[in-house]
């Protein structure tokens, strides 16, 4: 019996070693299935956020296309508003799928910044359908979309704690209003 004693501590060690180790392992597996968990919901955020922003852009490069034709955009490809009425309704209901799932994904943050750029698209599309032809309202109209724009992808950014640095503005060419659309 003393040998037994005498390996006691020994093997009391070894259990308490193995339950130690068995511990970091199930820990290290829980950390890495949270981050793992944390990897796929951002890249499904993304995604979404994405999906979301071509939905909204596909809008508003028609409301350009529009205002083109009534003489306030510069844009090469003008469209009348009764040629463009099938292809906004149909852009509506292709991004219906993306703002649902960004209201179901989205942090709350990216989620009030997407509803204040599809307000301004909104009135984008009013401005079409109501036939202005205001080249300065349009431009003015054009900024606030580009400012309601660049508040949802900051946000986007700041939730997937991706870069802060805003890429550099494009340079539009300067409004040129066509002749024939003052007739």
């Amino acid at each position: 019996m003393s040998a037994f004693m005498q390996q006691l501590p020994a093997l009391i060690g070894v259990v308490i070693g193995a339950l130690g180790s068995y511990a970091a392992i199930v820990r290290g597996d829980r950390a890495r299935f949270r981050r793992e968990q944390t990897a796929r919901w951002e890249e499904r955020r993304l995604s979404v956020y994405a999906d979301y922003a071509r939905s909204l852009k596909r809008t508003v490069t028609l409301t350009y296309r529009v205002a083109a034709h009534l003489g306030n955009d510069p844009h090469p490809h003008a469209l009348s508003h009764e040629e463009a009425a099938p292809l906004l309704a149909e852009a509506a209901e292709a991004g219906d799928p993306a703002g649902e799932a960004l209201l179901l994904l989205g942090t709350p943050a990216v989620v009030e910044k997407a509803r204040a750029w599809a307000v301004v698209v909104m009135e984008m599309e009013r401005f079409g359908r109501e036939r202005t032809r205001a080249p300065e309202a349009w431009q003015a109209l054009l900024q606030r979309q580009r400012e309601a724009r660049e508040g949802y992808y900051a946000a986007v950014r700041a939730d997937l704690a991706l870069s802060a640095d805003r890429p550099p503005a494009w340079q539009v060419p300067p409004l040129h209003v066509r002749a024939d659309a003052e007739q």
